[in-house]
């Protein structure tokens, strides 16, 4: 005696019977393969773009922060006098603290400017990408040693010596602006990738979960014992 044939499901019904699996060595249809490669080349040519644009505008703002670390860095005071006809020069206050105040005026200001700049790229870029990230750090470093070349070159005049016969014997005068900790060069770009990545963590838009079947076509395998299509012998 043969049972009744069980009608096979409808082709797009997936909420009674769920996702049919693909058969084994099934392939994505071509054209969604086509359409997925040009559209990863083009995006990867965008973020190189993007990432360019990041790294120079970071990189030029280094000239920002030099000005503000002449303006606001601390003056360290010497003092030249002549002794057995020469000139020496040396610390008006030997214990004075504004050698380490110049260091620490530059990296408040580098961590700053790391802040800003993670924060700016983000809101332009907020899918981020490995070469945004790799050009905010390396911009990063390359304006720190820009601001600091800046910086040593609006300050006093390097020949403390010459300066010191200008302003006369016994007079005090400003030493050279100097980074004594060059640790503080990365102090931006750790700042920027540490900041740039808490909101990349926080805040960027997520990509929806793939659908594992989507790109296939529906398969219903005929003929087997108590699948669609097939027969239920009694």
């Amino acid at each position: 005696m043969t049972a009744p044939l069980t009608p096979p499901p409808p082709p797009n019904d997936r909420s009674s019977h769920g996702p049919v699996p693909p058969p084994v060595g099934a392939h994505a249809m071509g054209p969604a393969n086509d359409r997925h490669g040009e559209q990863d080349g083009t995006g990867m040519l965008t973020e190189i773009r993007q990432a360019v644009v990041a790294l120079v505008a970071v990189t030029l703002s280094g000239v920002l922060l030099g000005l503000l670390w002449w303006r606001l860095a601390p003056h360290v005071p010497l003092v030249g006098n002549v002794v057995d006809e020469s000139w020496v020069v040396y610390l008006k206050d030997s214990e004075g603290e504004q050698a380490v105040g110049v260091d620490g005026t530059f990296t408040l200001l580098a961590l700053g400017f790391g802040l800003v700049s993670a924060v700016v790229v983000f809101l332009l870029r907020r899918r981020g990408g490995v070469p945004l990230v790799v050009a905010l750090g390396v911009g990063g470093l390359l304006a720190s040693v820009l601001a600091w070349r800046v910086g040593v070159w609006l300050g006093p005049t390097q020949d403390v010596i010459a300066h010191a016969k200008d302003v006369g014997k016994g007079v005090t005068f400003s030493a050279p602006l100097k980074l004594g900790a060059k640790g503080a060069l990365l102090a931006w770009p750790f700042a920027a990738l540490a900041v740039h990545l808490g909101l990349t963590g926080l805040f960027a838009p997520r990509d929806p979960d793939p659908d594992p079947y989507g790109e296939y076509l529906p398969y219903y395998p005929q003929g087997r014992q108590g699948g669609p299509g097939g027969e239920k012998q009694a």
